[in-house]
C-alpha cells in the first residue's frame, strides 16, 4: 500500500511539475512581503505615499532606483498592521518581448508551471499566474505581464507578489472601523439600489 502511494505521488509530480515543489515567493528586488515598510525608508520615496483608491486601508508608494527595474511601488497596511508591506510591483527596464519570454523560461524553472492566464485573448497583454501557500499558510500570488499597447497599464515588463490575506486582515480592519464604507446588499457605490426603470439615456454615452 505504502509503494503505492509513493508511486502515485511521483506520478503527479511527473505529469504536474509545479505541484508541491516550488517554495513560496517572499521577496524580489531586495523588497519582502511581510516587512515593514519602515525597514526600507532608504529604498523608497517616503514623500510619494497615497491612499490607494477605492482601498483606503491601504498605502502606496514608489520605490528609488533599483538595479535591473525601471520603476515601482509597494502598497502597505493602515489599519491591521500598519506598515506591513501586502504587495510588490515592479518594472523591469528591459520591456522587450525578448526579456519577457526568457523571464517566464525562469519563472518556470524556479517555481514551475503558472496556475492561471491573467492576459487577454488578443494577447496585447501578456499575463500569467502562479498562486502559493507558504508554510505559515499565507495566501501568495505572482504575475508576470507583459504589455504591448494597453493603455490602461503600463508597458513592458512587470512582477506583481501579493500577500492576499494581509489585504483581507487590512480591509476588514478598516470596515470595523468605518462601518459607513461597507457597500449593503441590494446597492451600489454610491449607495443607490439597481430597482426600478434603468435610464438608458444616462448609461450611454452620445
Amino acid at each position: 500500500m505504502k509503494r503505492k502511494a509513493i508511486l502515485w505521488v511521483n506520478m503527479v509530480f511527473f505529469l504536474f511539475p509545479g505541484i508541491g515543489l516550488a517554495q513560496a515567493p517572499q521577496q524580489v528586488a531586495g523588497f519582502t512581503l511581510g516587512r515593514d515598510i519602515a525597514d526600507y525608508a532608504e529604498m523608497v520615496k517616503m514623500d510619494t505615499a497615497l491612499p490607494i483608491r477605492h482601498m483606503g486601508y491601504l498605502k502606496e508608494v514608489e520605490i528609488k532606483e533599483v538595479e535591473g527595474f525601471k520603476s515601482g511601488l509597494i502598497w502597505y497596511g493602515t489599519c491591521a498592521r500598519p506598515g506591513k508591506i501586502v504587495r510588490i510591483k515592479l518594472k523591469y527596464a528591459d520591456s522587450t518581448k525578448n526579456f519577457y519570454d526568457k523571464l517566464l523560461e525562469r519563472f518556470k524553472e524556479r517555481f514551475g508551471e503558472p496556475t492561471e492566464w491573467r492576459g487577454d485573448v488578443f494577447h496585447v497583454v501578456i499575463a500569467w499566474k502562479w498562486s502559493f501557500t507558504d508554510s505559515k499558510n499565507n495566501r501568495i500570488s505572482m504575475i508576470l505581464q507583459h504589455n504591448t499597447k494597453d493603455e490602461e497599464e503600463k508597458r513592458g515588463n512587470a512582477v506583481k507578489l501579493t500577500l492576499w490575506n494581509l489585504i483581507e486582515e487590512e480591509r476588514l480592519c478598516f470596515e470595523k472601523k468605518h462601518p459607513e464604507f461597507q457597500e449593503k446588499p441590494g446597492e451600489h457605490a454610491h449607495g443607490k439600489s439597481g430597482r426600478g426603470p434603468v435610464n438608458w439615456d444616462q448609461l450611454i454615452p452620445r
